[in-house]
């Protein structure tokens, strides 16, 4: 679990009133509005929020897959809007590793060759990458699986593949976009279980999921997130027994519901 370090800054990311607008016809759309977001080493955020919210569109900033329109993004101390296109595509690849709902496998590879895909272009060695990889995939309970293509495992196996990749180039921060969310119930747990043994390890998470359960238990601040705004934050037991704002209420009422 993160904890400040008193007299440094021990923030990995700061953003600074970041807005994203894009313009359809001649509408312009604010995705994001001024968010202002600080998150300190090995802490555990989990984002919340309905469909739109902005969630995905601030997750992209974080990962340097989209600019901002206006405001400043900071990673692990860098500004990312003063980097040329390589030096973005450097940080990005040794300092966020990024899993999406979609597991992105390639179907011809094996898991083993799968993991070992982003090595490839950086460059090591055949022996080096597939050692890594082999450690990787035994690290999320996959080493009996190394020679299996993306057909031949279950969903919850494709996703700990995938995240298993994303751990390949040791980045500092793991970013989860609805990580469970194309995944049958039964296999939900066994990715939630990797994740908990990432978060006690120390690493920056930020995970945008609606597994509330999840969130109590794991996160060190929840927030939640509506058309574009950081509406609410807190510590997980406040959030989920005291929230404080009536769109936070509504919207954590209706996913009891279902």
């Amino acid at each position: 679990m993160a904890e400040a370090t008193e007299g440094q800054n021990n923030h990995i990311i700061e953003i600074r009133e970041v807005w994203k607008t894009y313009r359809m016809g001649d509408e312009e759309v604010h995705a994001l509005k001024g968010i202002t977001l600080d998150v300190i080493r090995g802490e555990y955020l989990s984002i919340m929020g309905p469909s739109g919210s902005g969630k995905t569109t601030l997750f992209n900033m974080i990962g340097a897959l989209d600019k901002p329109t206006k405001g400043r993004v900071s990673v692990n101390g860098h500004d990312m809007g003063s980097l040329s296109q390589e030096q973005v595509a450097y940080l990005r690849c040794h300092n966020v590793g990024y899993i999406f709902q979609a597991f992105n496998l390639i179907p011809v590879m094996t898991a083993l060759e799968n993991v070992s895909l982003p090595m490839v272009f950086a460059g090591l060695s055949k022996k080096e990458y597939e050692e890594k990889a082999a450690a990787k995939l035994e690290m999320v309970g996959l080493g009996d699986r190394q020679d299996h293509k993306p057909n031949e495992l279950s969903g919850g196996q494709q996703q700990r593949v995938a995240i298993a990749r994303s751990l390949c180039m040791n980045p500092k921060i793991m970013l989860f976009d609805e990580p469970t969310s194309a995944l049958d119930p039964e296999m939900i747990k066994e990715v939630l279980d990797v994740m908990v043994e990432l978060a006690a390890t120390g690493m920056t998470m930020i995970v945008v999921s609606h597994e509330m359960g999840f969130a109590k238990t794991i996160a060190d601040r929840v927030i939640f997130m509506d058309e574009g705004n950081i509406v609410e934050q807190n510590e997980p037991f406040e959030f989920f027994n005291n929230p404080q704002h009536d769109r936070t209420k509504l919207f954590l009422s209706q996913i009891l519901e279902h």
